[in-house]
């Protein structure tokens, strides 16, 4: 779950497509323009006309009075336009090398800013939430332009549309896409106290979702049951959703699973009781959503009494969801070109159209081999299926081994994290990366005892290192789902190293988009398994991973609608309230369900596609996880009697070029579904229960 690698810097680095910042009226006037570009061509010569013809529009489109006047902006066009290549060439290569080192180090600023909300190492101080909310990166934007280091590289480095890029940058040196993504960096002004509004409100809602604590030794049924074992904290969405996996294994796991279905539906209605979240001292019957001092804990009674006293959740989950989008909202009339958060999640993060990327989506949930595999797992599981199967988990390996099973050997090997970070060569060398390399790569990651779910935070300085963050309980080994978790993300951590530190630009660091560094994480996760030497290779391994792959991407593509979709909701209610937006995701989930969903399940009005924590803190992120299953099995695919460690680097050091030149150049196909869904057409027809 990569909800951050360098999620903060984003917001400032990479902020819009196209020069003019009119929702605001252009200070310098198209007179003083072409006055300032006829003195230039006379200076330099029809040589250079399409360079200053670009560079000073790019400049005068973000000019403001604060800026400097008219002649001044025609004495900087004059004094900063660059034309001796070489000359140009240093320069490129001086932003690269400061760029790196201010960007580097106020990474590893905020990363340590945040460290006691990001890691378990303790109670938070209100302190910590004070730092945690302070961007270092809010004012960044701001100097280079007060400065005009930012309007230096746009008076002599082009700015391209995205359309530009799609079309001419197959054809680009290095050089030429190293150009370009410096431009990017200084596309838009956004003020100062908007960035840092909009940092506050990520910080924020990513603190709620951290501490979204479910102590399930706590739920109970209507005879006072205790279902789930002692010292079992999960949190939602991630932990919930593992646990319900998890009982794929057990003959008895399905009244867990349906307990852990209608704990997620009382989180979407926000009908939960307040007092249950990250709270072991009360007891809780989801089906009847009464609450009751616990019998079984050692919190005073008085405290009890008080907890349990307490009533729903007051629709903190949407307000959390609404703060954000009004943050962004607050940011949109400086992006007059993406003038929505979901334009600039599509068109700037992705580089992908939204209504491609549905496309994609749609061809895998409306297509027959989903139906199929709907069937063939009815016939696994002995019954209809029902809505949390969405989740199935009996296509893995380990889909009949039990949990404890897994923890048992997964506690064995790794005791505490020392010794997770210790076998980090050991898991690399696993996965197909020589002995050198795995070394090396071990040696740029740090371990790290995650708060939340888990994620990776990689370097924005090559001196720097990459950290990977997995629950890991302070005095107890390592279980199964921390493992698991920790498996997708040295994913990450290992695409972030080869694109940082093994690339030829460093302008050009990282994948295409987040859904590409998605694609190295499960390709990583769905050998787990295999690098902990529980499952023997059958020769239906891939048949099974193929289809387990499907599945997901059939589960997440839905999700990733509802996501969509609640977005485009807000755009056209921005003024609503917490329970209006909670109204909303239940109906929008309802309709995708019915939609995409009730035709395989013949099961209609289900809401649990809204369950997604990504959804409330991570500002439309959820596509990506369909893209990054797409890809990946494109990536898997083409791995197929190759060497993971080898090809990963090359890959990776592609870098951040477009989606489709990237997959053209790593495995000589654009995005697509359609490998996907032939492999699993022939896993159908070969497999036998």
């Amino acid at each position: 779950m990569k909800k951050i690698i360098v999620l903060l810097m984003l917001c400032v680095l990479f902020s819009c497509v196209q020069m003019p910042e009119v929702r605001h009226m252009m200070y310098i006037e198209e007179n003083t323009v072409e006055k300032t570009r006829q003195q230039m061509l006379a200076a330099h010569g029809q040589l250079q006309a399409e360079r200053i013809q670009r560079g000073v529009d790019q400049v005068a489109s973000l000019w403001k009075s604060r800026d400097g006047n008219a002649a001044a902006f025609t004495e900087f066009c004059m004094t900063q336009f660059m034309t001796d290549p070489a000359e140009l060439d240093a320069a490129l290569k001086r932003f690269e090398t400061n760029l790196e080192s201010l960007y580097g180090h106020l990474n590893e600023i905020e990363r340590d800013f945040m460290t006691p909300m990001h890691l378990d190492i303790g109670p938070m101080l209100p302190v910590d939430y004070q730092f945690a909310e302070y961007s270092l990166f809010a004012h960044v934007n701001d100097d280079m332009f007060k400065t005009k280091i930012a309007f230096t590289a746009l008076l002599n480095f082009p700015l391209y549309t995205l359309e530009e890029r799609i079309e001419k940058g197959p054809a680009w040196t290095r050089k030429d896409w190293a150009a370009a993504r410096l431009t990017e960096n200084f596309m838009a002004r956004v003020p100062a106290d908007v960035e840092q509004r909009r940092n506050e409100a990520y910080v924020k809602a990513d603190d709620y979702i951290s501490n979204y604590n479910i102590y399930m030794h706590h739920v109970i049924d209507g005879s006072g049951n205790r279902p789930f074992r002692q010292g079992l904290k999960l949190i939602s969405h991630w932990g919930l959703r593992d646990e319900l996996k998890a009982q794929y294994a057990y003959p008895d796991g399905l009244k867990k699973q349906e307990m852990i279905q209608s704990i997620m539906e009382h989180i979407i209605r926000q009908d939960i009781p307040a007092a249950v979240i990250d709270n072991p001292s009360v007891d809780w019957n989801p089906a009847a959503n009464t609450v009751v001092p616990s019998a079984v804990s050692e919190v005073p009674e008085s405290r009890k009494a008080d907890s349990a006293a307490q009533g729903r959740e007051p629709d903190t989950r949407y307000a959390h969801l609404l703060q954000i989008f009004r943050a962004e909202q607050n940011a949109d009339p400086y992006y007059p070109t993406m003038p929505t958060k979901i334009d600039r999640r599509f068109q700037r993060d992705r580089e992908i159209p939204e209504e491609q990327v549905r496309e994609l989506f749609v061809s895998v949930l409306t297509s027959d081999e989903i139906k199929q595999t709907a069937r063939l797992i009815e016939s696994r599981l002995g019954r209809k299926l029902k809505p949390f199967d969405i989740w199935y988990d009996g296509f893995k390996a380990r889909g009949h081994v039990s949990e404890e099973s897994l923890d048992a050997m997964v506690g064995k090997k790794y005791p505490d994290i020392h010794h997770f970070q210790a076998g980090l060569p050991e898991i690399l060398k696993k996965l197909g990366f020589d002995r050198d390399t795995a070394a090396y790569l071990a040696g740029k990651i740090i371990v790290d005892p995650a708060r939340g779910s888990g994620h990776a935070m990689g370097a924005a300085r090559r001196a720097d290192n990459a950290h990977l963050r997995t629950r890991f309980a302070p005095g107890s080994p390592m279980n199964y789902k921390g493992y698991n978790i920790a498996l997708h993300e040295l994913g990450h951590n290992v695409e972030q190293v080869f694109s940082l530190s093994k690339i030829d630009w460093v302008l050009l660091n990282g994948v295409p988009n987040t859904a590409f560094t998605e694609a190295f994480a499960f390709v990583f996760q769905g050998q787990d398994l295999d690098v902990l030497g529980v499952s023997g290779k059958n020769d239906n391994d891939g048949d099974l991973r193929v289809l387990d792959m499907l599945w997901s991407t059939f589960e997440i593509g839905s999700v990733s609608l509802v996501d969509m979709a609640v977005w485009h909701w807000m755009y056209d209610h921005p003024e609503a309230k917490p329970a209006e937006l909670r109204e909303a995701v239940i109906e929008i989930s309802k309709s995708i369900w019915n939609e995409y969903m009730a035709p395989v399940f013949g099961i209609e009005d289900q809401i649990l596609l809204g369950v997604y924590s990504h959804m409330i803190d991570a500002g439309l992120y959820l596509p990506d996880y369909p893209l990054g299953f797409i890809i990946a099995y494109q990536i898997e695919d083409y791995l197929r009697g190759r060497n993971l460690g080898e090809e990963m680097e090359r890959m990776c050091t592609l870098g951040r070029i477009t989606p489709d030149a990237w997959m053209q150049a790593a495995v000589n196909s654009p995005i697509s579904t359609e490998p996907m869904l032939r492999a699993a057409g022939k896993a159908l027809e070969k497999i036998q229960d």
